[in-house]
This record gives C-alpha cells, structure tokens and sequence, in this order.
C-alpha cells in the first residue's frame, strides 16, 4: 500500500526533542498526526512551533492530545476517536544516571506504559509500529562499529527497558504476525532544526552532553563536567556516534513508509547513527568553533553504566531503508547554537 494522505499516525511523546523534529518532517510528507504527550519533559510550545514551521495549511493535519500512555483511559479516548495506520512510539524517560538511581521509576513509565500501548493497538487493529529504541541496547559491545545482530547486554536500567521492550516487541510479532514492527536503535541525538525554533530543551541539569555544553556557552551553567578522562581513548574522554536530530527524524520517515510495504514481514532493527565516532572533548571543540564561547570544563570520574566507547554500523539501514545520515559535527554544532542563542532559555523564554 502506498502512503496516502489519509494515514494517520499516532506519535506518543510528540512533543519532546526528537519527536517534535519528526513531527515536522511527517507533516511535509503528507501524512496526518496525532501527538500524545504527558509534558514530564517538554512543553506544549513546542507543539506550537511544530504548526508555525508547518504553515497554515499542513498544521491543519496536527492534533495534541495532554496525556499519559501508563493510563489506559488516556489511549482509549485517543484510539476511539481516529483510526491510526501505524504508531511512533517515543514515550519514556531517557537518562542513563538516573535509571541507575530510580530504576523503579523507569520500569514504571517506559515498560509499563509501553505494553498499555500496544495492548490498545491490538485492541484497536493498529498493528504497524515504529519504536525508538537506543544504542544502550549494545552495552560495552566487545568490538566495535555496533551491528544489528550482536549480543545485546544493556549496562543500565535505561538500557535494560529498551532491550525488554524491543524482546516484547518481537513476541508480539511472533503471536501475531499481521504486526509489522521496525525498532530503531539510535546512537546521540544532537543540534536542532534549522530555523532555531525547535531544538532540546530538558526540564533541570541536562543529562545529555550536548544541552549541558550549550547551557554553559549561554551562561546558564559555570562549567561543564566531563565524566570520565582516563578510558582507553586518544584524549581519554568517551567516544559516543552523534547524530543530526533531523537524520533522525528523517530515518522515522523511511522506517515508516518501510512500514507501509506490502512485502514488509517480521519485527526488524536497524541502527540510526553516521558510523563515526566522535570524542567527548571533540565535541566540545566544535561547539566552541561554532559559537566563538569559551566552554570552561572540570574533569570528573566516569558514570556508572557508561560505556567506552559506542558507534553504529550504518550498513543495514542504508540498504534496507534507504536512509543514510547527511550532517557531520560542525553542522550539528552550528545548528544547535544556532537554536540556543535564539532560546537562551529554552522553550520557557525566560529564567
């Protein structure tokens, strides 16, 4: 079947960082959209900016709906009142450092929630599924660049909901095999749209490298803490796979219209990265290339459940998908400044 203007896609966590980017890029597809988000880590200004950047007439194809995918009574009135061709499921808590110290939180939210969810799609006959799973899956992979079909070994409590939901995810589809499932494994989303209006914009101290470098160079945060200068790396930083948030949200949209294939069968992963990997303190060299800040740093002892050193093997997606990661570092760098001298403050505008 080929994607028609009539599909409509339920986006749970629409709201957030990557969601709203592929929101966006969903909308220019042609596709309608129905975003679910409780805002425990976004703000519906986002939604907003996701219509104004849409234009008038897209962003007729938009509707937010305030709620929580752990209550059922939330997904049954959302699912009574369209009929979803398929779901990008982005709803969860993400922050490996406090899964470790709240793993109870985690399991609640991201399994629970989860399994609420596509026990309403079974109910409701939405049986496409794109599910935003993470490189956390891979653990401390024994070599690397990562493939799909390593061993997966998650390090964290994070980690471990991304693995179990990606097992439950390929039990479902073994039971039913109407269910077509793509699970995507992303590596580090970084920068933000183009225009400066959508980027990142996490609720407290950013657990993510990229907003805590981005808080200093505005003056919101002293310094930056560096976790870990002493693994076995070239500058003794870890080395992660940065990703583009718009190649992310671009490979939503392959994986989707892969979806929409009539000779699509099973439950399949595919890594979302650029197959390069990129230092901690690079990083921050090209964020000061980008914004002419200085970005003081303090060195810090390593997180419990990092890993050394994770980058993506992009073949598979490449082939299978037909997706391949345009953005290299600066223009992530560029991009994110870009969006955080426009928003010092974030979404809010204001401290």
């Amino acid at each position: 079947m080929a994607v028609g203007v009539e599909d409509r896609i339920l986006v749970t966590g629409g709201a957030g960082f990557i969601g709203t980017h592929t929101v966006l890029q969903l909308l220019k597809e042609g596709f309608k959209v129905s975003i679910i988000d409780n805002l425990d880590n976004s703000v519906e200004e986002a939604v907003l900016r996701v219509r104004e950047l849409a234009g008038p007439q897209l962003s007729k194809n938009l509707d937010f709906y305030l709620g929580d995918i752990r209550n059922k009574e939330d997904l049954e009135e959302i699912f009574s009142k369209n009929k979803f061709n398929a779901v990008i499921h982005f709803a969860g808590l993400k922050a490996v450092g406090e899964s470790v110290a709240y793993p109870m939180r985690y399991f609640d939210n991201n399994l629970a929630g989860s399994i609420n969810l596509y026990m309403t799609m079974a109910k409701y006959n939405c049986k496409k599924l794109v599910f935003s799973s993470s490189a956390t899956v891979y653990g401390q992979p024994e070599k690397i660049p990562c493939v799909e079909d390593f061993d997966l070994k998650a390090m964290n409590p994070y980690g471990r909901t991304k693995l179990f939901l990606e097992e439950i995810a390929g039990d479902i589809q073994k039971a039913d095999p109407e269910w077509k499932i793509i699970l995507l494994r992303y590596f580090n989303p970084v920068g933000a749209h183009e225009s400066g209006r959508l980027g990142e914009d996490p609720k407290g101290i950013p657990n993510n490298l990229m907003p805590y470098i981005e808080r200093v160079a505005v003056g919101r945060l002293p310094e930056l803490n560096v976790y870990g200068h002493d693994y076995p790396t070239p500058d003794g930083s870890a080395i992660r796979d940065y990703i583009h948030v718009m190649d992310l949200a671009d490979g939503h949209v392959a994986a989707l219209q892969k979806l929409f294939r009539m000779d699509f069968k099973g439950c399949h992963a595919y890594n979302l990265g650029t197959g390069q990997g990129t230092s901690v303190l690079e990083m921050v060299a090209a964020f000061k290339r980008a914004s002419g800040k200085d970005i003081p740093i303090k060195l810090c002892p390593r997180r419990p459940g990092d890993a050394t050193a994770v980058y993506a093997s992009t073949e598979k997606a490449e082939k299978k998908l037909g997706w391949k990661a345009k953005y290299n570092i600066d223009d992530m760098c560029r991009d994110q400044w870009k969006w955080a001298s426009l928003n010092p403050w974030g979404y809010e505008g204001k401290p």
